[in-house]
């Protein structure tokens, strides 16, 4: 029983950590674009990256995120198998509340979409199809990634995954919270489109 146990808190710790790593920060710092979380909404995702003007820095932001995820995922699978799941949360939870920025990361849509990537292909290719459908309709970057997660557990469903549904369930519900304001600006119709300056 201790061994189950230290084996999730270990799977639990290394995921987190792994998912905690702020690329988007780190990357604009590196590159001169300056302090992330002083720049449009203050988050450390690739949409407020795309607001420093640097394309090529949004779109690293957000394959480095995202593979962040799969990472947790896949390294959770080699090593002990069935923890997958386990992995997955912590990872987006790792990159929506990091321990060295007092716990204020982003919002975990590009994070999800890796593990559902890793966790099963059909859930990724699911995820990634309303996600940038949705974009590419209404160049709204919240709808389009709150669209995904919710269309990642019913993916599981559908396609033979349902034991991954529960893990992406609550994912969906995490980031559909932490879009709260974003949620609030659509319903106001005052949330800014990809290309805007809001």
């Amino acid at each position: 029983m201790i061994t189950v146990f230290l084996l999730r808190l270990l799977i639990l710790a290394g995921a987190y950590l792994l998912g905690s790593v702020p690329f988007g920060l780190l990357l604009t710092r590196l590159f001169g674009a300056g302090d992330l979380r002083a720049i449009g909404s203050g988050n450390i995702g690739a949409t407020n990256v795309l607001r420093t003007g640097r394309k090529g820095l949004a779109a690293a932001t957000l394959l480095l995120d995202l593979a962040k995820g799969a990472a947790a995922v896949l390294l959770a699978r080699a090593l002990f198998p069935g923890t997958e799941a386990l992995a997955a949360l912590a990872a987006v939870i790792g990159h929506c509340f990091p321990v060295w920025l007092r716990f204020n990361g982003g919002k975990g849509v590009a994070t999800t979409m890796g593990v559902a990537l890793a966790l099963a292909w059909p859930i990724g290719l699911a995820y990634a199809v309303v996600w940038l459908g949705v974009l590419g309709v209404t160049r709204i970057s919240s709808l389009g990634g709150m669209s995904a997660v919710v269309a990642a557990p019913i993916a599981a469903l559908f396609t033979g995954h349902a034991a991954y549904a529960p893990v992406l369930t609550a994912l969906a519900l995490l980031v559909l919270w932490l879009h709260r304001a974003n949620i609030a600006r659509l319903r106001a119709g005052t949330e800014p489109r990809i290309g805007s300056k809001g």
